[in-house]
């Protein structure tokens, strides 16, 4: 496998709520108020090699998504290490730091919310590049419109506004602007989700060719199982904070270890399965605010023994490029 592009160790990130000045002046008269800390993500390790294709898979609430802008830089992490080529991202400053900084960019899920409606279109993908020096204003009309040409935009339509344009066109357009600073690594937030299913399928292809034409790697995050095992060359599960398993996706798909791996694959529409009585995954997923003790899956978890509750389980290899985290592959 290449060297990793990307790479997590022991990444947590922590949201803390502090109490106002009535929240401190009731907790001083005995109120039971406090201070609220969401684990959003916790102690999580991962690396994706250049070229490679990750897709990132949990319930909604279990910290994908922060992950994702962890790995972009949008958010800083509370502890851990993020890496860039083997560089960690805090020790890099001034023009190194700034490259990083452009060669992973994402795609976000909503192409409602995530374009500025004040911006005309040539100023929302060509903005970055232009500050970045990645062109000049004399080659700026080319560049913007070779950028919209790749993503299959008319460059006719450059000086509109986000609000003329469709759903599907949007999130076209915030592929340009990502694509535009030229990234290496691209992390796709649920880029599909809000889309019509025919405009997704034009979406994905779109990621597909991109990847092949520009050599790009991928972390892409998804709820969508279906989509995930067309797209990804690896697979990585999160429940509540941490990762639970991954492995290259056929294998995963054909032999899921942990539990909650095998509760989410298990009921996957299929053809072959229409008279299969629905059994969900029993109970609701925690809340991030008071995270269960140990393995975060034990309350919902149909294999749970006294251990599982005080002992968190190790994310550790359990066949080649196979790892889980759970105490039923511990021998004996």
């Amino acid at each position: 496998m290449a060297a990793p592009i990307v790479e997590l160790k022991d990444v947590s990130k922590r949201f803390v709520k502090s109490l106002d000045m009535a929240g401190k002046l009731a907790a001083k008269l005995g109120a039971n108020v406090r201070e609220e800390t969401v684990h959003a993500v916790d102690r999580v390790s991962l690396s994706v090699a250049e070229g490679e294709v990750v897709g990132l898979v949990g319930e909604s609430g279990c910290g994908k998504s922060t992950l994702g802008r962890i790995v972009a830089g949008i958010l800083p992490q509370t502890q851990g290490e993020v890496l860039y080529r083997g560089q960690p991202l805090s020790a890099l400053s001034g023009q190194a730091r700034v490259k990083a900084a452009l060669a992973v960019q994402m795609i976000f899920q909503d192409p409602y919310a995530s374009l500025n409606p004040r911006m005309r279109v040539a100023d929302i993908i060509g903005e970055a590049p232009l500050y970045h020096g990645l062109t000049d204003k004399a080659g700026e009309v080319a560049y913007l419109d070779e950028t919209m040409r790749r993503v299959g935009l008319d460059p006719a339509y450059k000086k509109r506004y986000p609000h003329q344009f469709s759903g599907g066109q949007r999130q076209r357009i915030g592929i340009a602007r990502a694509l535009a600073v030229k990234p290496e690594f691209v992390v796709c937030d649920e880029s599909v989700a809000a889309l019509d299913v025919s405009i997704q399928a034009q979406i994905l292809n779109l990621f597909m060719e991109l990847r092949a034409a520009l050599n790009l790697t991928y972390l892409f995050i998804s709820h969508d199982l279906g989509v995930v095992r067309h797209l990804s060359d690896r697979v990585v599960i999160m429940y509540l904070g941490r990762v639970v398993e991954e492995g290259a996706t056929d294998d995963l798909f054909a032999n899921p270890n942990h539990p909650y791996t095998i509760a989410l694959l298990g009921e996957i529409p299929r053809l072959d399965t229409r008279k299969r009585v629905f059994v969900p995954v029993k109970g609701e997923i925690p809340s991030p605010l008071h995270p269960p003790t140990g393995c975060h899956f034990h309350p919902r978890c149909p294999h749970a023994m006294a251990r599982c509750s005080v002992e968190a389980p190790v994310l550790r290899e359990i066949a080649p490029g196979r790892r889980a985290a759970c105490h039923l592959n511990d021998a004996g």
